[in-house]
């Protein structure tokens, strides 16, 4: 549960604001001066702080220094209360690293627009920085799978390109397309415990071959459910081959009972198969391939996600034809 910290002398103000936030899902704790609220900070940890500027004992500038000189507090999300009279003093708020104000007195709704969009920041900000901290390990993996199989080159950074221009048509928010970075690169991950010879066989596989390889939605998934920053990718990894009718794996899934992100990876790594070479087969024309698409729309594939990806219409070069049953396993 998000946890926000209100900071205010008065107690009529106070208690307001807290039945307010606390309607809406938020934890609060409330603090009447500097010196409370910032026991209250290192005893509650909160992912946010509304604070009040004139207070006693320590006002609401002496209060954010001390919260940023903490090792846990220079990210910590700052809504500042300010009086009228007091506006002038709002340059010296943000100087200090205040992240915004609300002069008193505001309607009830002004307080929950600042307090969802500092916390979306918020949000947006850590995700951003898992992505920058973990892309490398995340590329690695990548890698490695695409280099046991020598006809992939390209494959995971292309479906991503794809997945992530979808989901942006589709309208998904800042946290879904950071998550489908992840996932679209490492949808085939538990490929890697698969052997090269079954990756590589330009022959039909063995029933044996077969069940193996279609194991790896599950391999990924048991390889990817311990790493806390990546177990948001799993989706992806695990439903990807699941089908709209219920004819796909591993949990014959059917329509809206797979996640979206297996349903939208499904289509864009089909796409590239059907668009790029493969030792058995020459590439699709783009045009034939956005055909055969929409021909396995509310079969293969989920019907409205379809129509927006044909809408997208994204540019593959031109080549003779295949078929959808190229499809990647």
């Amino acid at each position: 549960m998000i946890h926000v910290l209100i900071v205010e002398d008065n107690p009529g103000i106070s208690s307001v604001m807290r039945e307010l936030l606390e309607m809406e899902g938020y934890e609060v704790t409330l603090a009447a001066n500097g010196l409370e609220a910032l026991e209250a900070f290192d005893r509650v940890a909160p992912d946010l702080v509304v604070s009040d500027i004139m207070m006693p004992k320590m006002d609401g500038f002496a209060l954010l220094e001390a919260v940023r000189a903490r090792p846990n507090g220079a990210g910590i999300p700052f809504l500042f209360l300010s009086a009228r009279s007091e506006q002038a003093a709002t340059s010296l708020a943000r100087s200090l690293g205040a992240d915004d104000y609300l002069f008193k007195p505001f309607a009830p709704e002004d307080l929950l627009i600042a307090v969802r969009a500092k916390l979306d920041r918020r949000r947006a900000l850590q995700l951003l920085d898992t992505r920058l901290a973990h892309v490398q390990t995340v590329r690695m993996l990548a890698n490695a799978v695409e280099a046991r199989e020598s006809y992939t080159r390209g494959h995971v950074e292309r479906v991503q390109q794809y997945a992530l221009q979808l989901a942006r048509a589709l309208g998904w928010d800042a946290e879904a397309l950071l998550l489908c970075e992840f996932g679209a690169l490492l949808h085939d991950v538990g490929k890697l415990a698969v052997p090269r010879s079954i990756l590589n066989k330009r022959r039909p596989l063995t029933y044996a071959e077969w069940q193996l390889l279609r194991r790896h939605p599950e391999t990924g998934r048991q390889m990817l459910e311990g790493v806390d920053h990546l177990r948001g990718a799993i989706p992806y990894v695990l439903h990807h081959h699941e089908r709209w009718n219920g004819d796909g794996y591993p949990g014959r899934l059917a329509g809206h009972d797979i996640p979206r992100e297996g349903r939208l990876l499904a289509i864009v790594d089909a796409y590239d198969a059907m668009t790029t070479n493969r030792p058995y087969r020459l590439a699709m024309p783009v045009e034939q391939a956005l055909d055969e698409i929409r021909s396995q729309s509310g079969i293969q594939f989920d019907p409205a996600m379809v129509e927006v990806f044909i809408q997208l219409q994204p540019l593959r070069p031109e080549a003779p034809p295949a078929r959808l049953d190229d499809a990647p396993l």
